[in-house]
């Protein structure tokens, strides 16, 4: 999303010269504290102080509080601090359970104007510090926040967060000139002026309070600082999902973990509307559904019966609670549509279907119920459940089903592909063809990238469904993959120059998702197994040569063994 110039520029931005002026002080004078927290966290710790020490003389200390750490973390750090000046060590007396404390004790301790934010198993990448500090001198903001990138280990695979937010620079005078803010909800990738935190007593919970960045940020955002945004990435946030203890926010099997997040959303949107921030409270609400519900449901089928149950009826509570402004705003959202179905519902239902729509990008699986009146609805059991704001979504935005079959063989496999019809949309529109690539999950690189027509589809042939349809068949040479996971990527292409990027539907059934090796001239033999994710998307992995297919045996016996 391109910054508005609202957004960019305000009547209190100081100009050029006055601004040189008075920040004739380097920014990368020592002006920053980096508080760095962990817990029992001795084999990443080391690495985080030395990020947070390398972006050199704009950083005046480093604040390690060791959570009352049992595995060594403490004296480790003491070790560093024997040997560089800047890093301060604190411990706590007893462990708190959760962040928050120990985030709170940096604080408290912090001497310079500025303060900044790092886990133990994260890093600082170079020239975070400098870029954060140059833009809040620059600008006089009390905040300044850049881009945060997910990177899954062992595989290197990075992800921006909220990347939206972070295409240019950007000044605000206040929060509420880009509500988005609220879908940020990171404390890690932004700095902030001491004695702006300590003036307006924003502070972490404390104790055992899962989600405390969503509470710490609310009570940020409501404070309404003049925030700076850059482009700069400023954070390495690592996601380690094969640990043998999962960080809190990963650790998501319990409904406790629901009930907390649930708790944390509902403390911020009383912040900020107690506040008097309106348009970012009902943005908070806004967030929950489009990022919180969506997330969480993707995830429920892997979930018993006792917890979905559990997380429907939590669920279910809160969503009461919401007024009929809430439900107006962008009621064609996928987020939206979700909570209406559970709203209705006083049971679980439909969950493979509310999986598909969870996904990103959404997928609205067939059947598509009408009244008799020809309204759409979710379906025939909850016709109280509208979709008729998809009449009038945009074709770029409309959650469209294509459903995928990937058909191994010794030369060259079948992907056969099946476009749905969506209340007349897709048909108005005027699909002609789509784009299909298969994007490795290691690193993002892309194979495959070709262009097939769509061609219409005869319902009555179509014994699934009864829907009518577009469908194209291209073949995939997987040994050009090469070995890896592989997600199927398409880009569906309309006459009126509109176009769509989407996952795929993964058809399941009988010998349809089943792993085969198939001879290679390449690699002798290749092992194949096309599945779906956790979503419902189809994927593949390739293993190479029996070397590759003895290391899928191995990896799978490790997973189930975790």
């Amino acid at each position: 999303m391109r910054p508005d110039p609202s957004d960019t520029l305000d009547p209190d931005t100081p100009d050029t010269a006055s601004s040189a002026a008075s920040t004739a002080e380097s920014p990368r004078a020592a002006r920053v504290a980096v508080v760095v927290i962990g817990y029992n966290d001795r084999a990443h710790v080391a690495d985080a102080v030395r990020s947070a020490l390398a972006q050199g003389p704009a950083v005046a200390e480093v604040i390690a509080v060791d959570d009352c750490s049992t595995d060594g973390s403490a004296e480790l750090l003491d070790q560093l601090a024997a040997t560089e000046p800047r890093l301060r060590v604190l411990r706590r007396d007893v462990n708190s359970g959760g962040c928050g404390s120990p985030r709170n004790t940096g604080i408290d301790a912090v001497t310079t104007p500025y303060v900044m934010f790092l886990d133990s198993d994260d890093i600082l990448p170079p020239g975070a510090v400098d870029a954060l500090l140059s833009a809040a001198t620059e600008a006089h903001a009390e905040v300044a926040s850049g881009l945060c990138v997910r990177r899954e280990l062992p595989s290197g695979r990075e992800q921006p967060w909220q990347a939206p937010l972070y295409t240019a620079r950007a000044v605000l005078a206040r929060p509420s000139q880009r509500p988005r803010l609220v879908h940020d909800t990171l404390c890690v990738n932004k700095l902030y002026r001491t004695d702006f935190l300590r003036e307006h007593g924003i502070r972490f919970p404390e104790g055992r309070f899962l989600y405390e960045d969503i509470v710490f940020t609310a009570r940020m955002l409501a404070a309404g600082p003049r925030i700076a945004l850059v482009p700069d990435r400023v954070y390495v946030w690592h996601v380690r999902r094969s640990a043998e203890q999962l960080s809190l926010s990963l650790d998501r099997d319990r409904i406790d973990n629901w009930q907390a997040r649930i708790h944390a959303c509902a403390l911020a949107y009383d912040i900020l509307l107690g506040a008097g921030q309106k348009e970012l409270a009902r943005a908070e609400r806004a967030k929950f559904l489009e990022h919180e519900v969506r997330m969480y449901t993707r995830e429920l089928g892997l979930r018993d019966a006792q917890y979905q149950r559990a997380w429907w009826a939590h669920t279910r509570e809160f969503l009461a609670h919401y007024d009929d402004a809430d439900w107006e705003l962008n009621p064609g959202a996928p987020g939206r549509l979700l909570a209406r179905v559970i709203q209705e519902s006083p049971e679980p239902c439909d969950l493979p279907r509310l999986r598909e729509l969870a996904a990103r990008p959404a997928r609205l699986l067939p059947p598509h119920a009408r009244t008799p009146d020809g309204v759409p609805v979710w379906s025939a059991d909850l016709p109280q459940v509208t979709l008729a704001p998809l009449l009038t979504r945009p074709t770029a935005l409309l959650p469209l089903a294509v459903d995928a079959e990937l058909r191994p063989r010794a030369r060259a496999s079948l992907l056969r592909l099946r476009l749905h019809e969506l209340y007349g949309r897709v048909a108005e529109a005027g699909p002609r063809e789509v784009d299909v690539e298969w994007r490795s999950r290691d690193d993002e690189r892309t194979r495959g990238r070709t262009t097939v027509p769509l061609t219409p589809s005869n319902a009555e042939t179509d014994a699934e469904t009864g829907a009518s349809g577009w469908s194209a068949e291209l073949p995939v040479d997987l040994a050009a993959l090469g070995a890896g996971t592989w997600d199927l990527r398409l880009t569906v292409r309309f006459a009126d120059g509109a176009q769509r990027d989407i996952t795929a539907h993964a058809l399941t059934g009988v010998g349809r998702l089943s792993r085969r090796a198939v001879p290679s001239v390449r690699y002798g033999v290749l092992l194949i197994q096309p599945y779906a994710t956790h979503s419902g998307a189809l994927a593949v992995r390739v293993a190479t040569g029996v070397r590759g297919g003895v290391q899928v045996v191995r990896s799978r016996m490790r997973r189930l063994l975790h």
